[in-house]
């Protein structure tokens, strides 16, 4: 699989009248098929895995059913633990004996597919960025998604940034800055654990 924004988002990121953008897993398969301006995808897609208790897993399905059904489509797939990878926390590598234990965890995902409704294929970088810098929906401004996003994935490890989340987070924050925005970060973006709420 790869992570592209290849989404639309009318009830989080955008509306139905004006839709924002997000980021959808793709079989790596399908995107082969498809004409990409970022042609180059690693080899790995980096993310974090939950354990959800027993007691609270039909609640939690129910909850992630209603919030990307949409636009996604339930799949398993291995998860491979990485050794490189930080604790929730912050804290050290995680060791050896929890990554051997973990070997591949069967993990439920969300990914695009063709038939989903909001799926729309490869976007022109530099359109895709200057959209994501006018949207905004009930969750809040797109680009704090998208830059969120990156800031996410460069903190679950040396290795865990990705270039397409990179490049499109680089354009919005050249855009931001020739309208004399200069101050975009990502500190005053709430935890994902409070968006999550909100978004719930």
């Amino acid at each position: 699989m790869l992570r592209r924004s290849q989404a639309t988002s009318e009830d989080h990121r955008g509306t139905p009248e004006d839709p924002g953008r997000v980021v959808t897993l793709i079989a790596r398969d399908h995107w082969e098929s498809l004409t990409d301006q970022h042609a180059q995808a690693p080899p790995t897609v980096w993310g974090a895995a939950y354990r959800i208790a027993a007691k609270d897993a039909a609640e939690m399905r129910e909850y992630l059913d209603i919030r990307e059904i949409n636009g996604y489509s339930m799949q398993y797939t291995p998860f491979h633990v990485s050794g490189k990878a930080t604790t929730p926390t912050g804290s050290s590598d995680i060791s050896a004996q929890d990554t051997a234990l973990a070997g591949a965890i069967h993990c439920l995902v969300y990914i695009g597919l063709p038939d989903n409704p909001q799926f729309l294929g490869p976007q022109d970088p530099q359109a895709l960025a200057e959209k994501i810098v006018r949207s905004r929906g009930p969750s809040g401004e797109n680009v704090e998604y998208l830059l969120g996003l990156e800031k996410a994935l460069n903190g679950l490890s040396t290795d865990s940034g990705d270039e397409h989340v990179s490049d499109l987070a680089s354009r919005c924050r050249k855009i931001l800055a020739s309208e004399g925005v200069t101050s975009i970060g990502v500190d005053h973006i709430p935890r994902t654990d409070n968006r999550e709420e909100t978004e719930k």
